[in-house]
């Protein structure tokens, strides 16, 4: 592997790290970066999903403690017993309708203006859910992810098939589903980084098993260094997220997507990214 797609496969790790957990599409900032890097094909699109491997163990070395403690008590801790099956409904919606249509929704929205629309519309919900959990005076009707019904996972699972359609984001539906829902905003965070652990590890290995035939034993050393730097960044970011969150809401990121939707705009028919990637 030479020096410069070792480098393009650094940065694109680096990109899906500090992108994948905030709220603002790990997808289209990896398609803005790779069309930049001039990085694309098939394999890159394997690639881009693999990688999401090295974004979700980031969560699991984050919560190795707490993932240990539910392993140890799946069978006789009900607590334990409750949490994973949250996990699991959550999973589910997302899981079966991606399978199902996913192929169906990529050849229809994958366009500049529905994601454009994707971006500025997620913006403007986080704007509006935002505004009434300060009207509530911040007072959640859950304020842990172990105060959490099968429901309430599967509300937010619900939501987090919306992210589904590009440009949505994962962690946005969940996070801001999550609160429309009760959750208070460290809870909806938290779970969605464990929703993160299934559904990210799903993906890539259904994506690498699917398009096995584009890969080789050649290709381990991009997919090995795009893995790394997106463990390392996501890493980062999720502790700083977890301290964020606690001072601050996600007003910001709301403003970001609604100006990252302009520039989808612009770039696309300006003719400078290939957003149907």
């Amino acid at each position: 592997m030479d020096l410069t797609l070792a480098l393009k496969a650094l940065i694109m790790g680096i990109v899906e790290g500090l992108t994948e957990f905030l709220p603002i599409s790990s997808t289209g900032h990896l398609i803005l970066t790779a069309s930049l890097l001039n990085f694309t094909g098939d394999k890159v699109k394997v690639f881009e999903i693999a990688i999401q491997g090295g974004a979700m163990l980031a969560v699991v070395w984050e919560y190795r403690a707490r993932i240990a403690a539910v392993l140890s008590g799946l069978t006789s801790d009900r607590r334990a017993q409750r949490f994973a099956l949250n996990v699991l409904i959550g999973f589910l919606p997302a899981a079966t309708l991606g399978f199902l249509f996913n192929k169906s929704i990529t050849a229809v929205l994958f366009h500049p203006v529905p994601v454009a629309l994707a971006f500025i519309l997620g913006g403007i919900v986080i704007l509006y859910v935002e505004r009434a959990h300060k009207r509530r005076g911040k007072v959640a009707r859950i304020e842990s992810v172990d105060e959490m019904t099968p429901l309430d996972a599967l509300k937010v699972g619900l939501a987090q098939a919306f992210a589904l359609i590009p440009g949505t984001s994962r962690s946005g539906a969940t996070i801001i589903g999550g609160m429309m829902f009760g959750l208070s905003r460290r809870a909806a965070t938290e779970f969605s980084f464990f929703l993160a652990i299934p559904t990210l590890f799903g993906a890539g290995i259904y994506s690498v098993v699917k398009q096995r035939e584009l890969l080789s034993l050649a290709d381990l050393p991009m997919f090995g260094i795009g893995a790394a730097a997106a463990f390392a960044s996501a890493f980062l970011c999720v502790r700083w997220l977890l301290r964020y969150i606690s001072t601050h809401d996600f007003t910001f990121f709301a403003w970001y997507r609604i100006v990252f939707g302009i520039v989808v705009i612009a770039t696309a028919y300006g003719g400078l990214v290939d957003w149907s990637h």
